[in-house]
């Protein structure tokens, strides 16, 4: 039997995976217990989630169709049949978005006194209004772009709104021949226009309105039609990394080159001819099954600024407080983690500290070097400003800034210069790898000697993220770890390889053989009827060889518990096949996204976070970190962490035998564990009863 089809029994393909995720952040839309402007915000995350999968994912797969690849994924599938299935489901998923949209968000933001109009369902005066601000503010700015033989289909960028016009020009003489042109909707024009009459808040959508008068634009030609449409661009980019003498520049010149991917998707709105379709099919070029129509606003992107204008408190959720971890501030930072370790997780707990950890040492006349690593940062970080400032207070001062990172490439291009003009040393990344690791090394003189201070997360050093994203922070100043992220810095900045770390380790290879030893070291318990157990938890789970030793374990008899927020591609409970194996997803206010790693080790637990999930790119194409949490008091915490969302029966959705996903019942309890972090509690605070091991 092909190990394909021997895997495919318990194995889902890991878009049909993701897809479901994304269905899982759509039914957030849909639940009445999140405020009601939260839920459209709901609403657009799945969007843009679909947006990025589109540029990224099936841009991926549809250019080893048209590669004529010979593969297949392992599921069995080929590329084409592949294509062909994800497709479909994206196109099922489209058309749930935008009848939520339509028949549930739209009426109930009405009854709020929150009105989305259609131009034709405005009042005279506010009809009067609009048309004035369309010809003083929108009309100057618009480019109508004619399609014929002197002037060629205009250049549509990525990510773009447009409106396509079908004309009908000639005499009745000679007969009518039809003409195409194309607007563009300026990015820099307000997408929701809000008018100053009439009941509540009313809005109008830029392209409405643009439609509404746009005769304004072609006069003499007589206007067949009008269609609004979105587009998207293969946004890979493809990086000749080994025959680059500058990585910086070949970065820089691949992006310019994007904006001009094959467009992978076209949505337009249901009322378009097929006649302006083909002409767009045939002008792109874009193959039929690319275009996807559907009933209202061809991008729904468009709530994120609608949620910002109106601005009712009391239709969000309320504002939280997180818990400040006093002795982590000021200059008593460094005592306290040489005192002992300490673990935060965020946003319950303060990101502050961690901030706070890169000023002090940039300000603090002891420090003498500053090492770090930056994948995201905020558009004002205040860490890339503590590091420039280290560097004109003569620290010596690393920092790995990886220009690669996915849709931030241009932010971290632009903070990298910027480091570089303030006297900082920066990496830009390792050839053909990314570097995701998460640390941050000071070192500091003290009473005539080197002591170093780390803090390892499991994610990226964004305050702003670090508000809407679970993560855990670990502040050490253990020695042993302390010399393996030296050599990781080294290994980073250098030619030295990391060799016979003690406590950490590190991807690519180094992470999976060590989770695969001790999920080994598990089952060999389980067979000798010693105590086993495997707690992980992780953003996603789709490495075969991960996955197979699972299996093998959990056959062995080991009990697995997985919190899988997002793709995972290892069906459970399957009888005399996973049906040890449990698995969870987490999917509520906060974007779940630390990663912990837990066995029962016989009775001796080893736990560890991470900056990795489970994937192939991550354990084998990516630089990532895992260290072990060492303090008991620490990672008492960790586990505590991990039992109170497992006993989440409000936010959790649970992952049946076919792969596919139910909802809690929530007949005997209800846990939020999100409420009860930021309730500062765990779930053994609030139950006496264990939930290792409940349904």
């Amino acid at each position: 039997m092909a190990e394909n089809e021997k895997n495919s029994k318990y194995l889902v393909n890991r878009e049909i995976s993701w897809l479901r995720f994304n269905d899982r952040v759509l039914a957030q839309a849909r639940d009445i217990r999140h405020p009601l402007l939260e839920r459209a915000r709901f609403l657009s995350i799945t969007q843009k989630n679909l947006d990025e999968w589109f540029m990224v994912r099936l841009a991926s797969i549809h250019q080893m169709v048209q590669l004529h690849l010979i593969t297949q994924d392992p599921t069995g599938l080929t590329p084409s049949a592949e294509l062909d299935l994800i497709s479909a489901a994206a196109g099922t998923q489209l058309k749930k978005q935008h009848s939520l949209y339509a028949r549930s968000l739209i009426p109930m933001l009405a009854k709020s006194g929150v009105n989305v109009l259609a131009v034709a369902d405005l009042q005279p005066a506010q009809y009067a209004w609009l048309q004035n601000y369309f010809e003083q503010e929108i009309l100057p700015i618009l480019t109508p772009m004619a399609d014929d033989g002197t002037r060629p289909f205009p250049f549509l960028s990525n990510d773009s709104l447009n409106l396509g016009i079908r004309l009908a020009a000639g005499s009745k003489k000679k007969g009518k021949i039809d003409r195409y042109a194309f607007i563009q909707v300026p990015k820099n024009l307000q997408r929701v226009i809000q008018l100053p009459t009439g009941d509540g808040q009313t809005y109008v959508l830029i392209e409405d309105t643009i439609q509404e008068f746009i005769s304004l634009l072609f006069n003499h030609y007589d206007i067949q039609e009008v269609s609004a449409f979105h587009i998207l661009r293969d946004m890979e980019l493809e990086i000749a990394e080994e025959d680059s003498p500058n990585l910086l520049k070949e970065v820089q010149t691949q992006l310019k080159k994007r904006e001009r991917g094959q467009v992978i998707r076209l949505v337009a709105e249901k009322q378009m001819s097929r006649k302006l379709e083909k002409h767009l099919e045939k002008a792109l070029p874009l193959n039929k099954r690319r275009v996807y129509r559907v009933s209202g606003p061809v991008d729904l992107a468009f709530l994120d600024t609608l949620i910002k204008q109106v601005q009712r408190p009391e239709l969000m959720y309320t504002p939280f407080k997180s818990r400040l971890a006093g002795d982590l501030m000021g200059s008593r930072i460094f005592e306290t983690i040489a005192d002992h370790d300490v673990i935060l997780q965020h946003p319950y707990d303060d990101y502050a500290p961690v901030v706070n950890f890169i000023n002090r040492a940039a300000d603090d006349t002891e420090t003498m070097a500053i090492k770090m690593t930056l994948y995201r940062v905020s558009d004002q970080s205040p860490i890339i400003a503590a590091l420039a400032r280290a560097a004109a207070n003569g620290k010596q001062v690393t920092a790995l800034v990886e220009v690669k990172a996915r849709f931030d490439e241009e932010n971290n291009v632009h903070w990298a210069g910027e480091l570089e003009k303030e006297g900082v040393h920066v990496i830009y990344g390792l050839p053909n790898l990314k570097v995701h690791a998460k640390m941050a090394l000071v070192v500091r003189r003290e009473f005539g000697k080197t002591t170093r201070y780390m803090h390892i997360g499991t994610g990226n050093y964004n305050e702003i993220t670090a508000r809407l994203y679970t993560d855990i922070s670990l502040f050490t100043a253990n020695e042993q770890l302390a010399d393996d992220v030296t050599q990781i810095f080294n290994y980073l900045t250098g030619y030295s390889m990391p060799s016979e770390l003690k406590l950490a380790y590190i991807s690519p290879n180094g992470i999976a053989a060590r989770l695969t030893d001790l999920i080994d070291q598990e089952a060999a318990h389980a067979a000798a009827g010693q105590s086993s157990g495997i707690w992980m938890k992780a953003n996603s789970l789709n490495d075969t060889e991960i996955i197979n030793h699972l299996v093998a374990a959990g056959q062995a008899g080991v009990p697995i518990h997985l919190l899988i927020r997002g793709i995972e591609t290892l069906k459970p409970e399957i009888k005399s096949v996973t049906n040890k194996i449990k698995v969870h997803s987490i999917v509520g206010r906060f974007l779940e996204h630390s990663r912990i790693y837990r066995f029962a080790n016989g009775q001796q637990p080893l736990t560890y976070i991470a900056s990795a999930d489970l994937m192939p790119r991550n354990l084998y194409r990516r630089v990532e970190l895992m260290v072990p949490i060492l303090d008991p008091a620490c990672e008492a915490e960790v586990a505590e962490i991990f039992e109170t969302m497992w006993a989440d029966t409000v936010n959790m959705w649970k992952m049946k035998a076919d792969g596919s996903y139910i909802k809690h019942s929530k007949r005997r309890r209800s846990v939020d564990s999100q409420q009860l972090f930021l309730d500062h509690k765990f779930v053994s605070d609030k139950f006496a009863e264990k939930f290792i091991g409940d349904q």
